[in-house]
């Protein structure tokens, strides 16, 4: 995508203004209007952080007396709040996840996952590396998540996809599939939203 294309925008433009990291924040508060996931003191993970903008809307959300903490191979510029916190390592090695759970002795009430591969071009293999790392956003919540928690997984529309609601339909009450305007409509991009988490 070109740079004029970028900067024509309106999401893009929404978020220079207001502060936002990147214009995805936009897609998460699409997503946390339509649900109601989040409350005031409420424990959020972040998979796929950076550059950060989802962890901003999530500290908007859970407020001083909540937590944030956002997982990222990248380095992610520090926010200046004391209950946003940052692990920085891949999530496809477990020493990610036993940290997190060190940190976490309660467990989390949502968990985000706005994990993405890098993309290739070629459909069938972005789709399938995709959902690999919502397949591994799934195996978060289910460790993580209290009774009760929600999840949001980025995936992709394809031929893998219903396999993986089913799977969220074993561990939560009530699944949907969300395009929030926010998202490109040229992007085969949807997430899922699980709601009532119960183990199975």
């Amino acid at each position: 995508m070109g740079n004029k294309k970028i900067l024509r925008d309106h999401y893009y433009l929404e978020a220079k203004a207001r502060g936002y990291r990147a214009r995805s924040a936009y897609k998460l508060k699409q997503i946390l209007r339509r649900y109601k996931l989040i409350k005031k003191g409420d424990v959020v993970v972040d998979l796929g952080a950076a550059p950060g903008s989802w962890l901003q809307v999530a500290r908007e959300y859970v407020g001083e007396s909540g937590l944030v903490v956002g997982i990222d191979i990248s380095p992610i510029k520090p926010l200046p709040y004391d209950n946003v916190k940052m692990i920085i390592g891949d999530v496809r090695e477990n020493k990610v996840l036993t940290e997190l759970v060190g940190m976490l002795k309660q467990g989390a009430d949502v968990l985000l996952s706005d994990l993405a591969p890098k993309f290739t071009g070629i459909r069938h293999l972005d789709h399938v590396r995709q959902m690999e790392l919502a397949e591994i956003s799934l195996q978060y919540a289910r460790r993580l998540l209290k009774d009760g928690g929600s999840v949001v997984i980025k995936a992709l529309q394809g031929e893998e996809l219903e396999n993986l609601l089913s799977e969220l339909r074993n561990n939560f009450e009530k699944v949907k599939v969300f395009k929030p305007p926010a998202s490109r409509k040229t992007s085969a991009e949807v997430y899922l939203i699980g709601m009532k988490f119960k183990r199975a």
